[in-house]
């Protein structure tokens, strides 16, 4: 749900009396539709406790290096890429320049979601496109929320990144099969590649 007044009005002294709480989260999943001084501070709270902090770069905008050394996951669109790395992405090649140089900031982990095509995971030993599944698309509003919650799911469960990244695929496949935001979440047992692991 979004709802911009009440977002832009999450500061970091209203998540005061959080800081043990956020501290000790296994994983932080954040966009940025708060403002971004809370994304900030927020991160570096987790990334100070060894925390995995997840960050979905949406709505589109620059981010602080100082924020990106705090990221353990960014999870960038197309649009996002380009634009957090000045790289045009135009074919696998590019898109891994791109994310090559968006680690170059200080994230360990970036994964581009290109859609029908998949995600784009690199690290600093794997560049590797995990295929989405192929599927009949009536309504992609959410795709993008539901992939950072599923990732953040298996992540949590201390699945490899790859395998992780192959949940997250398979559950925003699922969810442009459906209309709407919420409704078009599938459940866990749903996705099937927790079924075939």
């Amino acid at each position: 749900m979004v709802a911009s007044g009440a977002n832009a009005s999450l500061l970091p002294q209203n998540l005061a009396k959080a800081e043990t709480l956020i501290a000790s989260a296994a994983i932080v999943l954040m966009q940025l539709e708060i403002p971004l001084e809370t994304v900030a501070y927020v991160a570096g709270i987790a990334a100070a406790a060894g925390n995995t902090v997840v960050l979905n770069p949406a709505p589109a905008r620059e981010i602080p290096e100082a924020l990106m050394r705090n990221i353990s996951v960014l999870t960038p669109n197309k649009t996002e890429a380009e634009m957090l790395s000045g790289i045009t992405i135009n074919n696998m090649e590019s898109a891994a320049a791109a994310a090559s140089a968006i680690r170059n900031k200080g994230v360990d982990i970036v994964i581009i979601t290109l859609g029908s095509l998949g995600a784009l995971v690199v690290t600093d030993t794997i560049s590797q496109l995990i295929h989405a599944p192929k599927v009949q698309a009536v309504d992609t509003t959410a795709a993008g929320d539901v992939f950072n919650g599923a990732l953040a799911v298996a992540l949590s469960e201390n699945k490899p990144i790859l395998e992780a990244v192959t949940f997250a695929c398979h559950a925003a496949a699922i969810s442009v099969t459906r209309m709407g935001t919420q409704a078009s979440a599938p459940y866990f047992n749903e996705v099937t590649i927790y079924k075939e692991a």
